[in-house]
Formats: C-alpha cells, structure tokens, sequence
C-alpha cells in the first residue's frame, strides 16, 4: 500500500530533481521539465516518489536519464 506524502514535498522534490537534470544535461529548467514529462519520467517521480526520494539526486539524475532513454528521449 503506497503512502499518501503531502502534495507539497512531493511538488519540492521533483522541482529541485528537474533543477538537477538542467544543470547535467545543460538545459533550462522548463526545458528539462518538458523532456522529463514527454518521457515519462514526471509521472513515474510522482508515483515512486516514496523510494524515489531516498535516493541521491546524482543517482535520480542518471536514472531518469536511463528512463527517458527508454520511453524515446534522446539525451545521454
């Protein structure tokens, strides 16, 4: 059974996970949000968040790199 996190942290987390992807893949932070939602990996934070956010941000950066590698996206 998956844990009900406030909104809030959940909101903080992936701002701050998307602020980190930017700055590895040199992007904007809107451009990053947009590539991050177009592959998936926007709803899978939010739905994994539980785990997701133990992690460090370095390890979540190359993870949803990998993610969005296999749901089309094109960055390395």
């Amino acid at each position: 059974m998956e844990k009900n996190y406030p909104i809030a942290d959940k909101v903080e987390y992936i701002i701050a996970l998307v602020n980190e992807f930017a700055k590895a893949h040199g992007l904007s932070d809107k451009q990053a949000f947009r590539y991050m939602e177009r592959y998936k990996a926007i709803k899978f934070i939010d739905r994994h968040y539980g785990i997701a956010h133990t992690q460090s941000f370095e390890d979540m950066v190359s993870d949803m790199t990998a993610y969005c590698q296999r749901h089309g996206g094109q960055l390395q």
